[in-house]
């Protein structure tokens, strides 16, 4: 037997995994929770698949923190350490002033909410506005206060011709010969009092009002996909439960599909859910009378049409984020702060299947999913699909990020014979030495036989994080296992105990362990320690 600190080794993984969560409500609109594995249909492309992983996810339940310190008494559990995070994400951006005030004021009134274990961050898309996981409702408040539109483009003044980032993606990339007429004919009234001799020159302003306004538009697009990357990166970092609330008016996304897919992809994998309010609340499409001024008669009713057909592609990337993830979107509401109430709790059910493409090219092609359930009649929410890879999976580094996954999550998993024990003791007033000790139950493992040994590798992974979930420190062992059948049958009756060390101030800690042999098997569990 020989143990490595931070050292690599051989894993088996499952290659290619296509994860899809799947929220199922019956005609009541309350989640199904006693569906089986059996019970569901999968396609791919309208091919059905052979589903390899299945879980079913309660919303309601909550990981067992084990706490077995010396000196303590067990059964006093640690107070206060997270269990559920949330992030509020505000498209500032978009959002305008009146809309956001109104969300503004009702996501403080939802922080009055907050119970014990929950820790909420606020970040904005334009990345001017933010604060990390807290449970100060002061701090909270604060920073809601310091919200404001943001828009990245844009004086706030009309614009002559009077085009939008939709409009203008209908000219130029949906070669749309109706919508480029509006806009040459909006550009000859406001620009050329409405005459006909100069309806060339009209046109020519009009196209290269289009070619700026798709410029401008892509970026704030981007800039909003790749916050909302980031946000899915830093939750993923939490170990607990994780949300992202995002409030937006919405925003038009024709051109960057995959990366908004990858995003659906990285919160799938990370046990992200991702809910959405539109903040525009319950509204009409109808001429701004604000405006300075009004499209002539000619164009007003293909106008107000277009302006439809917009508000209802800037809700796309809020409700397919959502439903990709397992969330719920909510729209056509000025129940802000009920919104919200609801967002900030997932789905009661919620299922996980993943299954393996067969003979998958890796071509970047979008492929078409489909979930349903036999023989009944439900609402089925579920992701429409997912982009190829590119390239073949590197095994060893996916196995590396699902043991990092699993660090970063609080579901306990038993695959493997392992108990965690956790000792402290002060060294001073101010300084401890928290001990993690990991006994292996080796006579229990599966085993390689080769050369007349049983051989094995196991990767353990000791993390420790504070009280608001943050993370303080991590140790690596990779243990590697050439047992002869004498010593495993006869020597190894006490299982083999491993120990990680760290230095510590008083506090609440919790510490997770993640164990992962060759095989792919893994153990994963919670432990909550005080020191004093």
């Amino acid at each position: 037997m020989s143990t490595r600190e931070e050292t690599s080794t051989t894993f088996k993984v499952r290659v290619n995994l296509v994860e899809v969560r799947v929220v199922v409500r019956d005609a009541y609109g309350k989640a199904v929770g006693n569906l089986r594995q059996e019970d569901f249909q999968l396609t791919d492309n309208g091919k059905p698949q052979v589903i390899s992983k299945f879980f079913m996810e309660h919303a309601g339940a909550k990981p067992v923190a084990k706490r077995t310190n010396a000196g303590t008494d067990p059964d006093d559990a640690a107070p206060g350490l997270p269990l559920r995070y949330v992030i509020f994400l505000f498209d500032d951006i978009h959002l305008k002033f009146g809309d956001l005030a109104q969300v503004r004021n009702a996501a403080g009134r939802n922080l009055q909410t907050l119970q014990s274990t929950d820790r909420v961050a606020i970040f904005t898309t334009s990345g001017q506005t933010q604060l990390d996981f807290t449970d100060d409702r002061d701090k909270l408040h604060a920073t809601l206060n310091r919200l404001q539109p943001r828009p990245i483009t844009g004086s706030g003044v009309q614009e002559c011709p009077d085009v939008s980032y939709y409009l203008a993606d209908q000219v130029q990339n949906k070669h749309d010969a109706q919508a480029l007429q509006v806009v040459a004919q909006d550009t000859l009234d406001c620009e050329f009092n409405g005459d006909i001799n100069q309806l060339r020159s009209a046109q020519q302003m009009a196209q290269a009002a289009v070619m700026r306004e798709l410029d401008l538009g892509d970026h704030e697009t981007q800039v909003s996909l790749a916050t909302l990357k980031d946000v899915v990166r830093r939750i993923a970092a939490m170990p607990g439960q994780r949300s992202i609330i995002l409030v937006s008016p919405g925003f038009y996304n024709p051109d960057q599909l995959q990366e908004q897919m990858e995003i659906a992809d990285r919160a799938l994998h990370s046990g992200v859910i991702i809910s959405a309010l539109d903040a525009r609340g319950l509204y009409t499409i109808m001429p701004d009378i604000s405006a300075s001024r009004a499209p002539s008669p000619s164009i007003g009713g293909l106008m107000m049409q277009y302006m439809h057909q917009e508000a209802l592609a800037n809700a796309d990337v809020l409700s397919e984020l959502a439903y990709a993830t397992g969330g719920t979107f909510i729209q056509n509401s000025n129940d802000f702060e009920g919104g919200l109430r609801r967002l900030a709790t997932p789905p009661e059910y919620s299922y996980l299947l993943a299954f393996s493409p067969q003979d998958l090219k890796f071509d970047g092609r979008f492929h078409n999913l489909k979930v349903t359930v036999k023989g009944q009649k439900l609402n089925i929410q579920a992701r429409k699909g997912y982009y190829a890879p590119r390239q073949a999976t590197n095994a060893a580094e996916q196995a590396k990020e699902q043991i990092r996954d699993e660090v970063f999550s609080q579901e306990e998993l038993h695959d493997l014979p392992v108990e965690l024990h956790t000792q402290f003791f002060k060294t001073s007033d101010d300084d401890a030495r928290l001990s993690v000790l990991v006994r292996l139950d080796v006579r229990h493992l599966h085993y390689r036989k080769a050369d007349g040994r049983n051989n094995n590798s196991l990767t353990v992974v000791a993390v420790l994080f504070d009280r608001n979930g943050n993370y303080v420190s991590g140790n690596q062992k990779t243990l590697e296992m050439r047992w002869k059948d004498e010593t495993l049958g006869s020597k190894l009756a006490a299982g083999v105990t491993l120990k990680s060390s760290f230095d510590v101030k008083p506090g609440n800690y919790m510490v997770r362990l993640v164990v992962r042999d060759e095989e792919g098997q893994l153990t994963a569990q919670n432990g909550a320690i005080k020191i004093p």
